[in-house]
């Protein structure tokens, strides 16, 4: 029986037990200590947060371990900020702390891999750390919009960790950079919020097949750039919100895009024609298309949609109905090259005689008799349009960048006189036009041969025919009989000195086969090692080898083209079998370097000479690719200079490509300045580097202003600028060089180069100048200073972009010497040595183009430096080739006298580049021209 006294004993303990259950509680939580660093953190404490057990607290769920689960803190009206240490919350699943007043930096939220949804968005964060959303393998939902005070960061790639992901909102968060390719690892995801950011450059190609249903990436502070092609790939889309942005080319079809609503493409630079199946969208409602550029017919949409056309478009009539046949045409035309800006903002209206650029007519009858589109640097096609435009005489497509076959169909234009289509990448058979039509090949390397004479391609000697020869010069019914008999015994007696000297050079070679390469003795030296090489495998394999005989290194063993030509500027082609075997098949162990488009291998010749040999993966020869192997072509067959690395050949082989190169011993600046310590070099010395600096700004110069055409490089960077046994610099790698726009600007339809190198407005709007190479240049000169990489993940997020640490470095010169690679040591001449290239370096990477000076000018400050340590014996100066101290005319004198020797001009600091070829200018005896200035 109890007693009062034992009853009030159990009371008592039941009390005791009732006040230190929750104190055991909350002393075996793991999770206590986080939460309440986080509630010191906070003002005012959300209401609900008392006591010390955090799974009592209004907002927080707890599993049954005690473990912190959910934290929801919604639309408290809370300031404060987080604790660093949240991460630590390991069972954490959902993180809702948005629409507060929450300031300072985001903390990490790496490895929490049972978070599912984070919603951070509607507040004041400062700044994302480095690894904010590393292992995040749960993750579904990323909510971090409206944080506009965010210090600029980019999407990290560990997001593609979270495949799990299906909404990331983003929108005026700070996010700068390019939109990374790596959707495909998001098969969930379906909305896309990124608006009101400073992100650049193009869509990414992983958008394409995307499961994504609301893409909204409008309002970007720059914008946006390129085409808009990846949409038609989006079949999912039911909104897109892209506006305000920097696009460009035509709308393509979203025919497959049957759930597609809501399409906002205003304040673009869209051209083209509105496609009929955008209009025959079923479910489309709303569309706004103002402040674009397109043209053609007005568009008309069904009756339930919502359409903005606004008063900026080109459209060829203000109200709906078909344009001029002659504006067709044009229309036509202007799509065959991609709908370039300049020809919207200029072709509008619906009478192409009114004042349209590019376009004569006649004035009786209102018909277009000359287009001249040359010199525009366009891109695409030649379009079967022009065709359409009967009354014809005149039409120039020269120096242009234009690829595919010339149409046949344009032979139907009875009162074409001219056609001109020099200096571009055509391709395919000739037409053979009437006896009155003067047509212009020259400059198009893979033009195909003209079958009745048997003529070299566009790229060769035949360039410009008068009727149905393209070498002819013949004039018609004007020609008289005299005149052709003329003709007929001047073609006799040369080709009768031909046959004689040809006669000659055979006796005096009758066993060696050469294969001359205008532009260096290094080619033609290189052309015929190679060619002995061929001999003596065609020997090996019985092949004829006697005078008549075709040499190998003019055939294509896959295609047998035994039409291709050998180019000039040290160019031949070369069989796919001679390049196995002097890279021995193609051995892993030759590799000398992978690229975007293939893998670079070394060769060795019988006698033991060097090549390199780039091999184009045939995976990666698209058009891009394709455009990149003739671009290397067509730049290094126009110029020819001591540091730019020489191409000496090319091989076709199937859907392969490969180019041939002199091959430079000491491999590339990147790896001597980042990555010397794990190849066992030596650190380069101070006078190295400015010598190496000199030598890239040289070859620069010459193709930016000295050169016969001019060429921006468009992706200089250590890793493109060879080293010869001797240290000195070559740049390579042509295959995004561009023609110069002769001071002005030129729009681009997609960006290229690398990140780290893009000068800001080129990043931001695609436009290209020299200016462009000027930045890069810079950017190397600060790499070369400090010994660091242009971007660095490594380092502290304030110094890891090198531009924008160095400038600030340059404020105050004192923090020089702390910058300043350590390896280097400098005395204090060097140090001003060093101060004056960093001097250059802060005005080479000046926000502003127009605030950069050209190459010529950086020529001008590291020659002085480097001519600090000119040769002291007189030996050494007499063979350096001309005094630095001479006069130009002098100069030119004293090199002229010496032509028989190896040297260039050059002043008396410089010797010629070594590399394993040895080199002669060749070509340059008689005369002293732009190829060589400097």
């Amino acid at each position: 029986m109890l007693t009062p006294t034992t009853l009030l004993s159990l009371s008592s303990i039941l009390l005791l037990l009732s006040l230190l259950l929750p104190l055991s509680s909350s002393a075996s939580s793991p999770d206590a200590a986080t939460m309440t660093a986080l509630l010191s953190l906070l003002s005012p404490a959300p209401s609900g947060w008392t006591g010390t057990n955090p799974c009592t607290w209004t907002g927080v769920s707890c599993d049954s371990s005690a473990r912190v689960t959910s934290i929801n803190l919604a639309s408290k009206s809370i300031s404060g900020s987080l604790p660093s240490t949240l991460n630590q919350l390991s069972h954490l699943t959902s993180l809702s702390l948005q629409n507060n007043l929450l300031s300072g930096p985001l903390p990490s939220l790496s490895n929490l891999t049972s978070l599912q949804q984070v919603f951070l968005d509607n507040n004041n964060f400062t700044s994302v750390p480095p690894d904010f959303l590393a292992g995040l393998t749960s993750l579904q939902t990323l909510s971090l919009s409206q944080n506009a005070g965010l210090s600029p960061w980019t999407i990290p790639d560990e997001l593609t960790q979270s495949s799990s992901l299906t909404t990331l909102s983003a929108s005026s968060a700070g996010i700068v950079g390019s939109v990374p390719d790596f959707f495909s690892s998001f098969p969930n995801l379906q909305n896309l919020r990124l608006s009101y950011n400073n992100l650049t450059g193009s869509l990414p190609p992983s958008f394409g097949g995307s499961g994504i249903v609301n893409l909204w990436l409008n309002n970007q502070l720059v914008g946006l750039s390129g085409t808009i092609d990846v949409l038609s790939s989006m079949t999912q889309l039911h909104q897109v919100w892209i506006h305000q942005n920097l696009f460009t080319g035509s709308i393509p079809d979203l025919s497959g895009c049957t759930d597609l609503f809501d399409l906002q493409l205003r304040g673009n630079q869209l051209t083209g024609i509105v496609p009929a199946s955008l209009m025959g969208l079923p479910k489309l409602a709303n569309v706004s298309l103002q402040n674009n550029k397109l043209q053609g017919p007005m568009p008309v949409f069904g009756s339930g949609v919502v359409v903005t056309l606004g008063s900026t478009n080109s459209f060829c009539r203000t109200t709906p109905g078909p344009c001029d046949p002659q504006v067709t045409a044009l229309i036509s035309v202007a799509g065959a090259l991609g709908y370039p800006i300049t020809l919207a903002e200029s072709w509008q209206g619906n009478n192409a005689c009114s004042s349209w650029s590019f376009v004569s007519c006649d004035s009786t009858d209102a018909n277009v008799t000359v287009v001249n589109l040359g010199k525009q640097h366009f891109l695409g096609t030649v379009s079967p349009a022009f065709a359409n435009l009967t009354s014809l005489r005149s039409l120039f497509l020269n120096d242009n960048n234009l690829t595919g076959f010339i149409p046949e169909i344009l032979t139907s234009l009875s009162q074409l006189q001219v056609l001109d289509v020099s200096n571009n990448n055509l391709s395919g058979p000739i037409p053979v036009f009437g006896s009155s039509v003067k047509f212009t090949t020259t400059g198009n390397l893979f033009l195909g041969t003209n079958v009745t004479t048997g003529a070299a391609p566009g790229g060769g000697t035949n360039s410009t025919s008068t009727g149905g020869s393209p070498a002819g010069t013949s004039n018609g019914s004007s020609t008289s009989a005299g005149m052709i008999a003329g003709v007929v015994i001047s073609v006799v007696v040369f080709v009768g000195v031909v046959l004689f000297v040809s006669y000659k050079c055979y006796a005096k070679k009758r066993h060696q086969r050469l294969v001359r390469v205008v532009g260096s003795e290094k080619g033609s030296e290189m052309a015929n090692k190679i060619d002995g090489m061929a001999n003596k495998s065609a020997v090996a394999s019985g092949a004829n080898w006697n005078g008549g005989a075709q040499s190998e290194l003019q055939s294509h063993s896959s295609s047998d083209r035994r039409d291709m030509p050998v180019y000039e500027g040290g160019n031949v082609s070369i069989s796919i079998q001679m390049l196995r075997e002097v890279t021995n098949n193609f051995n892993e162990a030759n590799i000398l370097g992978r690229g975007g488009f293939g893998i670079v291998y070394k060769g060795e010749l019988h006698d033991g000479t060097k090549i390199a040999v780039k091999r184009m993966e045939s995976g990666a020869m698209g058009t891009k690719g394709m455009n990149e192997f003739q671009a290397e072509i067509a730049v290094l067959t126009k110029v020819r200079h001591r540091h730019l690395v020489a191409l000496l050949g090319y091989c076709i082989n199937g859907n392969e490509r490969l180019l041939v190169y002199e091959y430079m011993p000491q491999g590339t600046l990147s790896q001597h300045l980042f990555e010397w310590r794990e190849l066992g070099n030596s650190p380069l010395t101070w006078k190295q580097r400015v010598t190496i600096a000199l030598d890239v700004a040289r070859g620069i110069e010459y193709l930016h202003s000295l050169a016969q055409q001019s060429f921006i490089h468009r992706d200089l960077k250590p890793s493109n600028i060879l080293l010869g046994d001797d240290m000195r610099a070559k740049v390579a790698d042509f295959g995004l060089v561009k023609n110069a726009p002769d001071g002005k600007y030129s729009l681009e339809t997609r960006l290229a180069g690398t990140f780290g190198y893009l000068a800001p407005e080129y990043a931001a709007t695609g436009r290209v100048t020299t200016k462009v190479d000027v930045y890069a240049f810079g950017v190397v000169l600060m790499e070369i200073i400090t010994g660091r990489k242009s971007l660095d993940e490594s380092m502290p997020e304030e110094r890891c972009h090198l531009v924008t640490w160095f400038r600030r470095v340059l404020i105050n010169k004192d923090n020089l010497q702390k910058a300043i690679d350590q390896t280097l040591d400098p005395d204090e001449d060097t140090y001003e040595s060093i101060s004056k290239v960093a001097e250059l370096a802060g005005h080479c990477t000046a926000r502003e183009p127009f605030q950069r000076p050209d190459m010529g000018h950086a020529v001008n400050v590291l020659g002085p430096l480097v001519e600090e340590w000119k040769p002291s014996g007189k030996e050494e100066e007499e063979d350096s080739g001309i005094d630095f101290h001479m006069s130009l005319p002098q100069a030119l004198q004293r090199w002229q006298a010496n032509e028989g020797t190896s040297t260039m001009v050059s002043d008396s600091s410089y010797s010629q580049t070594q590399s394993s070829i040895p080199s002669k200018p060749f070509g340059f005896a008689d005369s002293f021209d732009s190829t060589d200035c400097r």
